[in-house]
């Protein structure tokens, strides 16, 4: 029987849960979810299918992973601060950069299978949120508004630019055509919408991300507590 090439065994042996899950990430970010499979991962590896199943079950699995590492080191790095809405603020920014790199964590926290990634972000939230005095009774709503505005909003931010980058559009242009849209709105039917026609095309959307965390801050502070 013939005895296995060198290589072939350094890298059976070099695989590792950990490097398929950066590979798998890396997979992600340049094809998306669709360019993620068994195959080629494989090939990005140069191992067979066999040992990837040996350290994941399946897709969801990894993907589960995937995201799971990308909030992991968001939360790690985010800045430490002694103050509840300043660690608040920074972990919301963080996750908001993080699903903007990584457009696919968006649509892999909204899956049952992201729990244990959902329960890392939920984690620093819930703590914050205690840390600022609100009562038990009304920490679920207060965690849940702040978790669903950074996912929805960050997620919507992903996916606007990654639309972008599909259909080779230019931010600026865009904004612009959606301005002239909006000032040529009849001015009885739709008038708020069309004062903000010179405000949209120079917007900032991590601005305004932040805008809307501190007003929900505002709100859990300005809330009567009994």
């Amino acid at each position: 029987m013939g005895k296995k090439a060198p290589g072939n065994k350094w890298r059976e042996e070099s695989l590792s849960r950990d490097r398929i899950i950066e590979a798998s990430i890396e997979l992600l970010d340049s094809s998306g979810e669709s360019g993620l499979t068994f195959r080629t991962l494989s090939e990005r590896l140069a191992t067979g299918p066999g040992a990837i199943y040996w350290h994941v079950a399946n897709k969801t699995d990894l993907l589960t992973a995937a995201c799971d590492a990308i909030i992991a080191r968001t939360i790690d790095a985010c800045a430490p601060s002694a103050k509840p809405k300043a660690a608040i603020r920074s972990l919301a920014l963080g996750l908001f950069d993080a699903i903007d790199a990584h457009p696919w964590v968006g649509s892999a926290l909204t899956s049952p299978a992201g729990l244990l990634p959902m329960v890392r972000i939920l984690e620093p939230l819930g703590q914050q949120v205690r840390a600022l005095g609100v009562p038990a009774k009304e920490q679920w709503a207060t965690v849940s508004t702040l978790l669903h505005f950074i996912l929805g909003v960050g997620g919507q931010n992903a996916a606007n630019g990654q639309l972008a980058r599909t259909q080779g559009l230019d931010r600026d242009d865009f904004l612009k055509g959606v301005a002239a849209m909006w000032s040529q709105l009849d001015p009885k039917e739709y008038p708020f919408t069309r004062s903000l026609a010179g405000k949209v095309q120079a917007h900032d959307d991590r601005a305004d991300f932040l805008a809307g965390i501190d007003l929900i801050l505002k709100g859990i502070e300005s809330a009567p507590r009994r």
